[in-house]
C-alpha cells in the first residue's frame, strides 16, 4: 500500500497497478449480529463499535485490501428518521476509526461509505437539492476528518444525486472518490439500467467528466457475476478510470421470515477471474456476501496474479 519511497500510494493509482479485494456485506452482517430489521445499523457505530468491529475485522482477516466504513445510512436525512440526526458527525466518524482498527495496524484501505439520502428530490420529491447538499457535505467531511482513504457515493440511481455525492467528497478534501450505481436488469433480460434509466455508458462518462477517480457498481436486481463482468466491459468502453465491482451473493429470498441470498462462496467465485480479465481493478461484494466469500475472492484474485 506504500511506494518504495514510503509514501502512502492513492487508492486509485494502487488499484491501477493491481487488483485489490474489496468486502462484503455490512447490513445483512449487522443483522445476524443483532440489528432488529428496521433498526439504524450506523448507530452501531457509537452504541456497539465492538460488534462493528468484529463483522469488519472478518473481512480484513479474509483478505481484505478495502473495507467500507458502517456509515451507508449515515447522512442526517437518514438518521433523522431514527432520532440520530444530532450524532451524524460523530456516526461518521466513529465509522473511520472502526474500519482502521480492524486492519489490525495492517495496511489497508478505508473507504468512507455515502449512501443514497433515501427519498427524492424536488420536483419529484419533497427535498430541496440545498438539503441534501448540506448532508453530503456535512457526512463527506466527517468520514475525510476523520482519516478515510477515498469516499464512495454508492447505490446511486441518479445522476443528481450522484454528482452532490461527488461535489461533496470534493469539497470535503477526499484523496479518492468513487461513484457507484445500482443496475437493475430489465424484465426481458437484454439489457440493465438504474431505477431512473441510466445505462453503464452514461455513467461511466458522467463520473469521469465530474472528477470521480474510480466508477463503480454495486447491487441492483439480478445484477449477478456475468451481469457485473457485462457492466465492467461497457464501463471500459467509455473510460479509463479504474473500475470497482460489488455485485449481490445471488438473488434474495425469504427463508423462515428472514432474507437470505441464494449464492454460495463457491459459486460466486466462479466469477472473479472473468471480472479481472474484462478490467475491474476492485472486486468486492455487496448484499448477502459473508467473510467467507472474501476469503474465495482473496483465493482467487492471488492466483489470479500468480497467472499474469
Amino acid at each position: 500500500m506504500t511506494s518504495p519511497n514510503g509514501i502512502r500510494r492513492r487508492l486509485q493509482d494502487a488499484a491501477a497497478e493491481a487488483p485489490l479485494l474489496g468486502d462484503g456485506a455490512m447490513g445483512t452482517q449487522l443483522m445476524f449480529a443483532g440489528l432488529e430489521q428496521g433498526n439504524c445499523g450506523e448507530a452501531w457505530n457509537l452504541t456497539h463499535p465492538e460488534r462493528v468491529l468484529a463483522i469488519q475485522r472478518r473481512y480484513a482477516e479474509a483478505g481484505s485490501d478495502c473495507i467500507l466504513t458502517n456509515t451507508f445510512g449515515g447522512s442526517r436525512i437518514m438518521l433523522h428518521r431514527h432520532s440520530n440526526a444530532g450524532k451524524a458527525v460523530e456516526i461518521n466518524k466513529a465509522g473511520v476509526e472502526i474500519a482502521r482498527a480492524a486492519f489490525g495496524g495492517k495496511p489497508g484501505y478505508v473507504i468512507g461509505d455515502i449512501g443514497p439520502f433515501g427519498g427524492l428530490m424536488e420536483p419529484y420529491g419533497d427535498f430541496t437539492e440545498a438539503q441534501v447538499r448540506e448532508a453530503f457535505n456535512e457526512q463527506a467531511k466527517a468520514l475525510v476528518d476523520a482519516g478515510a482513504d477515498a469516499i464512495i457515493i454508492e447505490t446511486q440511481t441518479s445522476l443528481e444525486e450522484l454528482l452532490l455525492g461527488i461535489e461533496a467528497a470534493k469539497e470535503a478534501g477526499a484523496p479518492c472518490i468513487i461513484g457507484s450505481l445500482a443496475y437493475d436488469v430489465t424484465l426481458d433480460g437484454s439489457t440493465f439500467r438504474t431505477m431512473m434509466g441510466i445505462d453503464p455508458e452514461r455513467a461511466a462518462e458522467f463520473m469521469q467528466q465530474h472528477g470521480a477517480d474510480i466508477a463503480a457498481l454495486n447491487c441492483g436486481t439480478g445484477m449477478d457475476m456475468d451481469r457485473a463482468r457485462q457492466a465492467v466491459g461497457r464501463y471500459r468502453k467509455v473510460t479509463d478510470l479504474p473500475v470497482m465491482v460489488q455485485p449481490n451473493a445471488g438473488l434474495p429470498k425469504l427463508v423462515d421470515m428472514k432474507v437470505v441470498y441464494d449464492e454460495p462462496p463457491e459459486q460466486m467465485v466462479r466469477g472473479v477471474a472473468g471480472l479481472l480479465e474484462t478490467g475491474a481493478n476492485i472486486v468486492g461484494a455487496c448484499c448477502g456476501s459473508t467473510p467467507e466469500h472474501i476469503r474465495a475472492f482473496r483465493i482467487a484474485i492471488d492466483e489470479y496474479l500468480e497467472q499474469r
